[in-house]
């Protein structure tokens, strides 16, 4: 007789322990096992957390292993069970790791290859080929396209979350309720007692004020106490939630007719306008995409507007950004005047205000939405779709694809569908949000996710310039970082670019992406294949750095920056001004969101602020989904650059009154989770 030892791990979620019957099979390249049932007498096998190691004999030698299939088979009623991993020592003493990490529902079997990461074109034998296609068949059966919304990103065939694949949903559905979160948030900011004054306005700015008292943190307070400030308005469009904006000037377009007269005054290097602009110092942020977009009419008794501003900024000898002119449209004439610092108080600062609101419509809806999590969610849809577990570009990938369907489709359930909670605050619910993601994808290009091409693309790449940026230089770094474990990776399984151009799975999987996922548009520039390491280690560096960095730092600094509501208004309930000279206090207040809107405005960038429990960190590998020593050596590379990253952001940010850490990796989950 031979005797194997096998070693089943089961996970440490909620309800990852199991009562059914267990059966394991072990495929050799000799011979099969006999289905075993795995059970200890008088022994609560396979509880939460558990480590249970059994005994399988057999009467000849195996072969080497490459093949283990495990059952579940109902012991009194379906009883789901989370397996972790499984090893197998042999008679020789050797021991063979077989990841599994998978959720095991109803009476359904699992398959596992051994832990070595194997391309399509290494695998030799019929049995592993077999069970390759196999599990690819079953992917793109469970994992289909689906067009949630006409000229969208293509996302998950599933309406609700409970119908997704049980691997991919959330452990705790609870912890990721937008209802059940906003509610809370409601509650613990001591908000609730405004909303029933829905429709009625705040009095005064100082008003504003007794809805802050809960909720301030080092930043937001410092933004309620410099909100007016020129220096604040400008500052934001380098560091605060939608960094993305701002570029710089080349030349002013005709729609926006700013004289060096109108300006003057504001310019502190006695040059003109046009010499400032040759000198590099001029930068704008027009919100053009915002134009014809449908305001929120959900709630007939209020009505809500949007605007398209342009707004230009200057540089001055501190190398601090100021705005210096504002258009609050696109079409310049007398009834769309130019607002300057030099207006009065009031004119100005509404001014400011519309820019602010148009630039959290941007930020909440193409930033932050379309850019981060829906386009995970196209390269999540289709590395399930076509790489097997044991392709090593999906055990690259799998870490930073966690939860990312599961909460766009949490999302499309409840926070913006038609009456979701996006429609209770924002100017761009009611469907506005979504004719904008449409306008927005028609000049979404691959090269726009390429951090350092983005950067560059908007004139900003130069640290002399504005050595403030710190968004663009923590991102440098860590883009940096990322591609550089990615290479380290790649390189250890493609010896050449033959072997990947060899590659079927991987170029069906870029492919997919391009054809499905962005419906093959024409504008989007997105590749079919790749040709060279070179465009791989770009390729997968912009889909870990979209799922972790980026998202992290469009989305974490939420509460910071949009909690003091004045400094980021979801909705307006006037019209923008068109003369100046009219505007007062009492008319900011009366555009200002009401009370109730306010309410849910600060629940929703509260709840969306927050880290999820146990939150895996850019670097953090717990789930062995490599087991090869290389690959090991690159990870903990990887985490040492990472370190050196946080902790040179550490010491920047000492004293600072605005710290920037919304790119430090120790913040930075690995995953669009929230």
């Amino acid at each position: 007789m031979f005797s194997y030892t096998v070693t089943i791990a089961t996970g440490n979620q909620w309800f990852a322990g199991t009562d059914d019957y267990i059966y394991i099979t072990l495929v050799g390249t000799e011979q099969c096992s006999e289905r075993t049932l795995l059970d200890k007498p008088l022994y609560n096998d396979f509880e939460r957390g558990a480590v249970d190691s059994y005994d399988v004999r057999v009467g000849e030698d195996l072969g080497e292993l490459v093949l283990v299939k495990i059952e579940k088979k109902k012991y009194w009623m379906h009883d789901d069970w989370y397996c972790k991993y499984i090893t197998v020592k042999n008679p020789s003493g050797d021991y063979v790791e077989f990841p599994c990490f998978r959720w095991l529902v109803d009476d359904k079997e699992v398959v596992l290859r051994d832990g070595r990461a194997h391309l399509p074109q290494d695998d030799k034998t019929g049995v592993v080929k077999q069970h390759r296609q196999r599990e690819l068949d079953f992917r793109r059966k469970t994992y289909r396209w689906k067009e949630w919304q006409p000229g969208f990103p293509m996302s998950i065939d599933a309406n609700r979350h409970k119908d997704l694949p049980r691997d991919i949903q959330f452990d705790s559905e609870k912890g990721v309720d937008f209802v059940l979160n906003y509610s809370k948030a409601i509650e613990n900011l001591f908000v609730n007692q405004f909303m029933h004054m829905f429709q009625s306005s705040w009095s005064d700015f100082a008003d504003f004020e007794k809805i802050f008292v809960r909720i301030k943190n080092t930043i937001s307070e410092y933004v309620m106490q410099h909100w007016k400030e020129d220096f604040m308005f400008g500052y934001q469009f380098l560091n605060g939630c939608n960094p993305v904006m701002i570029q710089k000037c080349t030349k002013l377009p005709d729609k926006f007719p700013v004289t060096h007269e109108m300006v003057s005054v504001s310019l502190e290097r006695e040059l003109t306008l046009e010499q400032e602009i040759e000198a590099g110092n001029i930068y704008i942020a027009d919100y053009e995409i915002l134009e014809g977009i449908t305001p929120n009419c959900t709630d007939p008794c209020t009505l809500q507007f949007l605007a398209a501003p342009i707004c230009l900024l200057y540089k001055n000898a501190q190398k601090k950004i100021l705005p210096i002119a504002i258009q609050l449209g696109q079409t310049p004439g007398k009834n769309t005047p130019i607002f300057l610092p030099t207006d009065g108080q009031y004119d100005w600062l509404l001014a400011k205000i519309w820019v602010r609101s148009a630039d959290f419509q941007h930020h909440q809806t193409i930033t932050h939405l379309l850019k981060t999590h829906l386009m995970t969610e196209v390269f999540a849809i289709a590395m399930y779709r076509q790489l097997p577990a044991v392709h090593p570009v999906y055990k690259l990938l799998v870490p930073h694809i966690r939860f990312t369907i599961a909460i766009n489709t949490k999302a499309r359930e409840q926070l913006i569908c038609e009456c979701g909670i996006f429609d209770k605050a924002n100017a761009t619910g009611g469907g506005g949000h979504v004719q904008l993601v449409q306008k927005a994808m028609k000049s979404l290009t691959f090269r726009s996710l390429c951090f350092p091409d983005m950067i560059k693309s908007r004139g900003m790449e130069s640290k002399e310039e504005l050595p403030t940026y710190f968004y663009r230089d923590d991102g440098y770094r860590v883009w940096e970082a990322t591609k550089s474990f990615v290479s380290d990776v790649v390189q250890i399984y493609y010896t050449s670019d033959e072997k990947l151009q060899g590659d079927e799975e991987v170029q069906a999987f870029v492919k997919d992406v391009c054809s499905f996922g962005m419906q093959d548009f024409d504008h989007c520039e997105f590749p079919k294949s790749v040709k060279s390491r070179e465009e791989l280690i770009e390729y997968l560096t912009v889909i870990v750095f979209t799922a972790s960095a980026q998202h992290a730092a469009v989305n974490f600094g939420q509460y910071d920056w949009c909690s003091w509501i004045p400094n980021a208004p979801s909705t307006m309930r006037r019209p923008p001004p068109t003369k100046k000279g009219v505007t007062d206090v009492n008319l900011i207040i009366e555009s200002l969101p009401d009370r109730g809107r306010s309410s849910w405005h600060l629940g929703a960038v509260w709840a969306l602020s927050q880290y999820q429990e146990d939150e895996l960190y850019l670097g953090m590998y717990p789930d062995e989904h490599f087991i090869e020593k290389p690959v090991k050596a690159a990870m903990e590379k990887f985490r040492k650059q990472l370190a050196e990253i946080t902790r040179s952001i550490k010491i920047r940010n000492e004293g600072k009154k605005l710290p920037y850490y919304n790119m430090s990796p120790d913040k930075i989950p690995n995953s669009v989770a929230v």
